[in-house]
C-alpha cells in the first residue's frame, strides 16, 4: 500500500535528486523508496566470509598485547617526516 510522505529538504539537493532520477528513468519517489528500502532491510547480523577471507584467515600471528594503533601512528610519523 501505498502512502504520501511529506519531507523538507534543501532546494538545492531536490534538484539535483530529480535529475539523478530523469537520468536513470525513474522518479523521485521510486529512487527514495529504493534507498530507504536498502537501508532499513533486516540484514542478518552473521555475515558472510568469502573463501578468499577465509583463505586469509591465520596467515599472521600476533602476539596478544600487539597494539595496532600505536603501530600504525608510528608508521604514519614516520611516513610523513
Amino acid at each position: 500500500m501505498d502512502t504520501k510522505l511529506t519531507i523538507k529538504l534543501d532546494s538545492d539537493v531536490i534538484k539535483r535528486a530529480k535529475r539523478y532520477a530523469q537520468l536513470r528513468r525513474t522518479s523521485l519517489s521510486r529512487l527514495i523508496e529504493s534507498y530507504l528500502d536498502s537501508v532499513t532491510k533486516n540484514e542478518p547480523d552473521d555475515i558472510e566470509i568469502t573463501p578468499l577471507v577465509k583463505s586469509l584467515s591465520g596467515v599472521i600471528t600476533l602476539p596478544e598485547d600487539f597494539d595496532y594503533k600505536k603501530e600504525r601512528t608510528d608508521y604514519l610519523i614516520k611516513k610523513y617526516s
